[in-house]
């Protein structure tokens, strides 16, 4: 087994694995986690990876010690990673007055910030030693501005950006590269039930192309598609006033259970 390794997370569907696929065309051996390990499992062999390209391990991110039991096999059976691509996450709206969506709030807390931090986890202190590798964490531009229905999410994101900000200063003097990738509206499973405009909404293996190309630079922060990093900028600026009355009767995030 030879050729670099990328440790992707929530590997079965959308983003990971169009993530997954661009990293295999790249060379990279995979070690692929997700809590449907079977159907990863046969995602990957029908995708024509080979049987010795890739390895799945079985975790819920939210669940600490399942994924840093999952980081740890992978290193005890593939090696230490050349990447480490945090992109496991849900989004799910919530209504702060319904008491049942604090615990969705919790959930989308602990899957989309906690389980970023405990994908890290196992492989920080190794990449520092070798003083190589990449942390990759996929935000979202929701974490840029917090969006009515949405608070769950966008507050997950807001602090997923701010994480991967500061362990970027932690380990810029080991030599390892902290990656914050900010997908826009991404054509996958997780957005096709929003019933809202998706501006520039991109396909995923388009994005998995862009996004590839910002580890491989080892690039910092990279909003994608690039149309979506001018609307950060504007959210960024737009005074408090305005941003209310532009989000003013926008749909809502599907509430956990809603179907229409």
């Amino acid at each position: 087994m030879t050729g670099p390794l990328a440790f992707v997370t929530g590997a079965s569907s959308g983003i990971g694995q169009a993530l997954a696929l661009r990293f295999h065309a790249a060379g990279y051996r995979l070690a692929l986690v997700a809590r449907r390990a079977d159907e990863v499992a046969r995602w990957a062999a029908e995708a024509g990876i080979g049987p010795a390209r890739f390895a799945v391990y079985a975790a819920d991110v939210r669940d600490v010690g399942q994924i840093v039991a999952a980081g740890r096999a992978c290193i005890e059976a593939q090696g230490l990673p050349d990447v480490v691509i945090a992109n496991a996450g849900i989004s799910i709206g919530i209504d702060t007055a319904d008491f049942a969506d604090l615990e969705v709030m919790r959930a989308t807390l602990e899957t989309n910030v906690l389980g970023m931090a405990a994908t890290f986890h196992p492989f920080v202190a190794a990449m520092c030693e070798r003083r190589s590798g990449r942390l990759v964490g996929i935000a979202s531009v929701a974490g840029i501005r917090g969006l009515p229905g949405h608070g769950a999410y966008c507050a997950s994101k807001a602090a997923a950006i701010s994480y991967c900000e500061s362990l970027r200063g932690e380990m810029r003097p080991s030599g390892v590269k902290v990656v914050t990738i900010v997908p826009g509206y991404i054509d996958t499973p997780l957005t096709r039930g929003n019933r809202y405009s998706m501006p520039f909404l991109m396909p995923a293996a388009d994005f998995a192309e862009r996004a590839w190309r910002a580890i491989e630079a080892g690039a910092s922060w990279r909003v994608i598609p690039w149309q979506m990093g001018m609307v950060v900028r504007l959210l960024r600026l737009l005074p408090n006033g305005l941003l209310d009355r532009a989000f003013a009767g926008r749909p809502r995030k599907r509430r956990q259970g809603e179907t229409s």
